[in-house]
Order: structure tokens, then C-alpha cells, then sequence
């Protein structure tokens, strides 16, 4: 049987552009002909996506498959942990659900797990020629490095030569670089073949010296030092949000606010929104004046019932509430669908304690959540207006379309027809919600939706959806073949 040649990107730690390294060059080995497919054992996020199979992966390695040109499969992703508390996560396993495990009761399963992790990289390495290895947060956390799955350990199981990605916008990256190799053992060093170092500003030319430093002092090579890109790529994980803040003034930009709830899920949902030109989108965590925007959004949540008490406890429910009194319209996707309906029940517990709990009261509906959980990719449209995007909710919703207006009309679920509808609307579409994530994919959806908000002069980025994830790769790419040694990468591989 044949085995795929393998690559690591891994890091000096999170957010360094691990995610990025690995896209890039799943676009360039499939520009050069090779079957490649993205790879990461355990992903740790709360943006998830659905497979043509109506199984649960995390967004990262949706989006390499993409750049791959391929479909997405859950080998890719085989062990996918969702927070739920501080301390623990539910662990969906080859797409699905598996159980809810403390940290402790996780590091317990792990022989299992590694077991699942490596069957999944050895299926991709017999179909494809190569695969692309993505680590997780810091490669070198010593009092995790025992425990580990994702990271040195899996990459040795594939034989896979390490890029460590490291961040040089956040300072340090000569620490960054050696400190890491310094907490590693020598068998473990060997593995590293090179380096990126990511988000560069200024001249590049001026930083010859930190290059030349860098290989005299590791003797290893820079493969490349990647100047700082503006991009559209999906990002894997809440690290780029982590520090809401009011940006635009919306007195003086149109502008929408998604509210930054604790347990935010999927908020790549708005990333075609600040594609738009013209429109301003803030992430908010602290209650403010909500009077000059043209939206509020409540986000998708991991934590339905436990982000309801956050709002009602920081001063964001009777904030919300005046807000649409007063004219306001807000939309909820997902789990903040849920929030806009008058109560969300939980009787088996499946996020705490078992119990009811009151929502915003904006929507006549109410939640009970409860398994198993829903999974598809779905086609709908929206008054004809055609959408695809995708469903993952535990929650079913009781909403009567004869006595609500019901908002989508789904025609597809996991390739297969259907005559059903998704979402209520309120107040003459003032108050909106819906259990369909990439609502904003469709550019005629999106134009619609902006025209409800009498934005009706701005218009939809020139590509939405997957199109215009497609050009971002390209250029991606590009850029990554521009400052980056790829022939060097691909020598490293052997």
C-alpha cells in the first residue's frame, strides 16, 4: 500500500499562522498536480462545519480542503473538542457527537483517541500523495508534550518533516524560535526542518541579519519570512476576537454589531460583512448605546442557555429588547436564535444543569435542547432568493409557519429533497432568526438583507461564498510562492 509523503506546519504557539502555512501550501501542492488533503488530528474550536455527508469537522480543515480542491471528510479532522465550560468540552469524533469530557476525563481516553487520529491519517495517506499536517497551539508545552496528539508526536508517527510557524509581529521571534527548539529534546529538534516567520512589516531586506542569526544560531533554514497580507480566510478560532472593542463609529459609517457573547461560535459566519464596502462590523462584549447601528446580530453560541444569563446579567437583554422597540433590528443565527425566543429548555442537562431558561422574548418560539445533534449542509432560499450554507444545532425549535412568518424555505438537506422551512421573522423582519450558518454566503441574501436595513446603496463583495474563498487562496498562494522556498519544502519531504 502506498503512504502519502507528509509536512507539519506547526508552532511557537496559538494564532502564529499555522492555519495560514497550511493553506497555502495545500493550494500550491494542488497547483502542481499533487492529491493533497489537509490533516490535523485534534482541533480545538467552536467554528465547526458540515461535510457533504452531514458530519461535523472544524472549519480550518474545511477551508484546506477547499484550497485542496477537494471534499471536505472527517479523517481530516478526526478528534474535534468544542468548549463548553472552562474545564471541559464535548468531543465529536469522526463527525459525531461523542460525549462531554473534563479535561481530566479527555487525557484518559487519549490511547483511544491516538488509535482514531492515526487510522484517520493512515486512510488519507493510502488515497492522496500528500497530506498536510497541522499542529496545535505550541508544539513545545512541556507539561502537555506526554499527553500529546496533534503536535511532535503525531508528526514522527507520519515521519513528517516540521515547519514551525513563528509570529513576528507579536515581538520576540528570536525567542520565539530557539526557546522552543530549547524545550525540546534532540530527537524531537531533529524533526524541525525550517522555519516561517510570519507577519512581517517593513522591509524585508532590513531583517537579512535576523534570518542569517536564525540559521547560524539553530542550524537550521528560514524557508521564508512572509510579509503581513490582508486576507479573507476564514480564521479557526475566537484568538482573533479575543479583544472586542468598538471600532467604527457608527454615527458616521453604517455599521453592524454582533455581540460577543462567552461561548461565540461560528462568527466566521460574518466574515463576508466586512467584505462589504462602506459597511462598518464591530465584535462587542460590554453594553453600550445601541441607538445609531444599523443591526445587532446575536452570533452562534456553544452555550445557548449559559450566554442567555450572560446577557441578562452585563445589561444586554433590556439593551437588545429597547433596542428593537425603538426600531432596532437584530438577527440571531443559531444559537442567538434561540436567545430571541421566549424560553430555552434543557431537560437532560446537555449544557449544566438540567432546567429552563428565559430568552429575549423578541420571537414567538421556543427551544428544547436535546440529541442527537442536527448536521447538514443545506440549499434555501429566502422570498427566491437562493442560499447554501449549513445547519449544526442540538436545539429543536417550535415555531408555527401558519402562525409566524416562517423566513427560509429549504429545498436540500445533505443532497437530498425536501419541503421545509427554517428560521422565524417578526415585526415586519425587524427581528429575523435562523438556524443557517453561512446566511451571508449568497450574495442576492446578502444584498436582500442589507436592502431591509435600508442600506440598499451598498453592495455584496464581488465574490461571495465559496468563489470568493477560492480567489483568496490563489492570491494566498502567491504570495506564500513570492517569499517562501517552496522547492525547499518540497525537498524537505524527500
Amino acid at each position: 500500500m502506498k503512504q502519502a509523503k507528509c509536512i507539519a506546519a506547526l508552532g511557537t504557539g496559538s494564532d502564529v499562522g499555522k492555519s495560514v502555512v497550511a493553506t497555502a501550501l495545500c493550494r500550491i501542492f494542488s497547483d502542481q498536480g499533487y492529491k493533497v488533503a489537509p490533516y490535523k488530528a485534534q482541533n480545538m474550536s467552536n467554528n465547526s462545519g458540515v461535510t457533504p455527508e452531514g458530519l461535523e469537522m472544524g472549519r480550518a480543515q474545511i477551508v484546506q480542503a477547499e484550497a485542496a480542491r477537494i471534499a471536505p471528510h472527517v479523517d481530516m479532522n478526526p478528534v474535534l473538542l468544542k468548549p463548553v465550560t472552562q474545564v471541559g468540552s464535548q468531543v465529536v469524533l469522526l463527525g459525531k457527537v461523542h460525549k462531554d469530557l473534563s479535561a481530566a476525563e479527555y487525557h484518559r481516553e487519549k490511547a483511544k483517541l491516538w488509535d482514531t487520529a492515526c487510522g484517520a491519517l493512515d486512510r488519507l495517506r493510502a488515497a492522496y500523495d500528500v497530506v498536510m499536517l497541522e499542529g496545535a497551539g505550541s508544539c513545545a508545552e512541556v507539561n502537555l508534550m506526554a499527553r500529546d496528539i496533534v503536535n511532535l508526536k503525531m508528526a514522527a508517527y507520519a515521519k513528517a518533516p516540521v515547519i514551525l510557524t513563528a509570529d513576528i509581529d507579536r515581538g520576540g521571534v528570536f525567542a520565539q524560535i530557539v526557546g522552543t527548539l530549547a524545550c525540546l529534546n534532540k530527537a524531537e529538534q531533529d524533526f524541525i526542518a525550517g522555519f516561517i516567520i510570519n507577519r512581517f512589516r517593513g522591509d524585508i531586506a532590513l531583517f537579512k541579519d535576523g534570518v542569517d542569526w536564525i540559521e547560524k544560531k539553530t542550524g537550521k533554514p528560514v524557508f521564508g519570512v512572509l510579509p503581513w497580507m490582508k486576507h479573507h480566510i476564514p480564521n479557526e478560532d475566537s484568538v482573533a476576537i479575543e479583544h472586542p472593542v468598538a471600532k467604527t463609529d457608527p454615527a458616521q459609517t453604517p455599521t453592524v454589531l454582533v455581540v460577543r457573547t462567552p461561548h461565540i461560535a461560528n462568527f466566521t459566519d460574518f466574515d463576508v460583512l466586512s467584505q462589504v464596502e462602506g459597511l462598518g462590523v464591530d465584535f462587542v462584549e460590554h453594553p453600550r448605546d445601541l441607538s445609531a447601528y444599523k443591526a445587532v446580530i446575536l452570533p452562534g453560541s456553544k452555550s445557548t442557555r449559559s450566554d442567555l444569563n450572560w446577557l441578562a446579567k452585563t445589561g444586554w437583554t433590556p439593551k437588545i429588547q429597547a433596542y428593537v422597540k425603538n426600531g432596532g433590528h437584530v438577527l440571531g443565527i443559531c444559537g442567538g436564535y434561540q436567545m430571541l425566543g421566549t424560553k430555552v429548555h434543557d431537560p437532560q442537562g446537555l449544557e449544566g444543569m438540567p432546567g429552563d431558561t428565559d430568552g429575549l422574548g423578541l420571537l414567538p418560539l421556543e427551544t428544547v435542547l436535546k440529541a442527537p445533534k442536527t448536521t447538514t449542509i443545506s440549499r434555501f432560499e429566502w422570498d427566491g432568493a437562493p442560499g447554501l450554507g449549513y445547519e449544526i444545532h442540538m436545539g429543536r425549535t417550535a415555531s408555527d409557519k401558519a402562525a409566524n412568518d416562517g423566513l427560509l424555505d429549504v429545498k436540500k438537506r445533505n443532497q437530498q429533497a425536501c419541503i421545509d422551512f427554517d428560521g422565524t421573522m417578526a415585526d415586519s423582519g425587524r427581528v429575523m432568526g435562523t438556524y443557517m450558518h453561512g446566511f451571508f454566503d449568497s450574495a442576492p441574501i446578502l444584498k436582500k438583507w442589507l436592502s431591509l436595513l435600508g442600506l440598499s446603496e451598498l453592495d455584496p463583495p464581488e465574490s461571495c461564498g465559496l468563489q470568493g474563498r477560492d480567489r483568496q487562496y490563489d492570491m494566498l498562494a502567491r504570495h506564500f510562492e513570492k517569499h517562501v522556498d517552496v522547492a525547499a519544502i518540497i525537498n524537505a519531504m524527500g
